[in-house]
């Protein structure tokens, strides 16, 4: 197996969810992955965002506010919807995840919740629709104001990981509270719920990185990831709190913290500009945990090798 620093598009198309993870874990952190919002304007007319961010840098895509029921990307028409993540692999060369949310209907409120369509749930079908579409991996999350709680999330996992079976791969955790009064802050992570995460069939747990939610401190996270490590799961630290749009020298503090702690793949999120990190942030992260070496192969190598 390859490690993912050396793999190419081709390679990616042969891989499913567990020997990609594998892949992720011979980088010895310095996996670069950025989230991007399917279902807005792209920052720039005539390429997907998606496209952008792979283009900058980045190893694994994320998409972000995708409905299954009606899957689409803007900045690409694509005739056969059925077909539009299969297209969306073969234009970036990356794999490709898609964000579902585990939301509790009964979650106190810190905040007044949105309204989330059916597509975007981390529903029995809608998770079986997601597996039809051809997805790499399912990370289970909350955004902001959604309601999605530690322990729908835990149930989600389940269903995810009956539907996507022993080779797919999962991701799940908060990035931050998500509109509940009793997960925020450093309430947001505990032994107890990563415990319960990895037992439930998670391959990867996210989390907030240092710096990025106040109390999450490089000591407080490098705990945790030591954790994860230690029940066999890989630790994915995020940034899902707008800091995508801050100077390149908070996104590099965050990114050093964030290897310190022992991050296996580092998340860049989607609102810098609206759908989209800052590109150049992007490239910042990336050149500040594996240096221009990789950064540069991977934004130059083509999708077609």
């Amino acid at each position: 197996m390859k490690r993912l620093l050396d793999c190419t598009a081709s390679d990616f198309q042969k891989m499913n969810g567990q020997e990609l993870k594998q892949s992720i874990k011979a980088c010895e952190g310095r996996v670069m992955l950025s989230e991007t919002m399917s279902s807005v304007a792209p920052l720039y007319p005539g390429i997907t965002n998606a496209e952008l961010a792979a283009s900058f840098g980045a190893d694994l895509l994320l998409l972000n506010v995708f409905d299954v029921f009606n899957p689409a990307v803007e900045g690409y028409e694509c005739v056969r919807k059925e077909s539009i993540i299969h297209k969306m692999k073969e234009l970036t060369g990356r794999p490709i995840g898609l964000n579902l949310e585990p939301i509790d209907l009964n979650a106190p409120q810190i905040e007044m919740l949105n309204t989330v369509s059916k597509g975007r749930t981390a529903s029995e079908e809608t998770l079986k629709e997601a597996k039809k579409l051809g997805f790499d991996f399912v990370c289970l999350t909350g955004n902001p104001k959604t309601g999605v709680t530690n322990e729908e999330t835990v149930v989600a996992i389940k269903k995810a990981r009956e539907i996507f079976g022993e080779e797919g791969l999962i991701i799940a955790g908060k990035m931050h509270g998500a509109g509940v009064a009793n997960e925020t802050g450093s309430g947001i992570v505990s032994e107890a719920a990563l415990s319960c995460f990895i037992e439930a069939g998670a391959d990867v747990i996210l989390m907030p990185a240092p710096g990025t939610v106040p109390g999450i401190t490089v000591d407080t996270a490098e705990n945790y990831v030591r954790f994860v490590h230690s029940k066999g799961a890989l630790a994915m630290l995020t940034i899902g709190t707008s800091q995508e749009g801050a100077d390149e020298a908070t996104i590099r503090q965050i990114a050093l913290n964030s290897k310190m702690a022992g991050a296996d793949i580092y998340h860049i999120g989607d609102t810098g500009y609206y759908g989209i990190a800052v590109p150049e942030n992007i490239m910042t992260y990336s050149i500040a945990i594996r240096g221009r070496r990789h950064t540069y192969v991977r934004m130059a190598s083509s999708v077609m090798r």
